[in-house]
């Protein structure tokens, strides 16, 4: 595989395009103290869950509970400003540029997209297609969403190279037969290396040519 020329990307959200995981786990750490006391750092748990998998994991019986959250989140999703990691745009752009095709693959939802859209609209024009929890019956760490993406960009999976920060996307991704760029933007590079070909800090200085000489892609 060393040298292999690949034809699509696929980034997941938050993490990776985004940098918001440090603000969603402030968030889901504060309904936890409110609602999940028991549980200490509830926001570290629920990382690479989907809504419908905490929900239904932590607050099945809790339908106030519920529905107080999501309206908390619905306005903490709205407000947020989605800063970029940074040199992501350089590097997405540099990608098309080479004929790369390129995919969003992410745990959110269309109501989250349609604010990430809204804050950086720039980002419709960069991506060749958009996966959401709305796609796929499996949630990450299964990789049937970036299965269902590479399908919808016409791409052969050994020919794919995904983008990954969490734990459940980092084994998604690398289940799915990909190879697997991993972001320490939320966990350490000695934690995530297990699941990576290749491990980065962000995108500075990044470039198509780049991966494609790399040895381990």
């Amino acid at each position: 595989m060393a040298g292999i020329f690949f034809k699509a990307a696929f980034f997941d959200l938050d993490g990776v395009i985004v940098d918001t995981e440090g603000e969603y786990t402030k968030f889901w750490n504060a309904q936890g103290e409110i609602h999940r006391p028991e549980i200490p750092n509830f926001g570290l748990g629920i990382k690479g869950y989907t809504l419908a998998q905490v929900f239904s994991e932590y607050f099945a019986d809790m339908p106030e509970a519920r529905a107080q959250i999501e309206a908390r989140l619905d306005k903490f999703e709205r407000e947020m400003p989605y800063n970029y990691i940074a040199g992501v745009l350089d590097f997405v752009k540099d990608l098309r540029a080479g004929g790369i095709k390129t995919a969003i693959v992410t745990s959110s939802n269309l109501k989250k997209m349609a604010s990430v859209f809204a804050a950086r609209a720039e980002l419709r024009g960069l991506f060749d297609a958009v996966v959401t929890s709305e796609d796929v019956s499996k949630s990450k760490p299964d990789p049937e969403c970036y299965i269902f993406a590479a399908k919808k960009l016409g791409c052969k999976l050994p020919e794919g190279v995904v983008f990954e920060d969490s734990f459940s996307g980092l084994k998604a991704a690398k289940a799915s037969q990909m190879r697997v760029v991993g972001l320490a933007t939320t966990a350490s590079r000695e934690k995530i290396s297990p699941f990576c070909d290749v491990i980065i800090d962000n995108y500075k200085g990044l470039t198509r040519k780049f991966l494609e000489n790399s040895k381990l892609l």
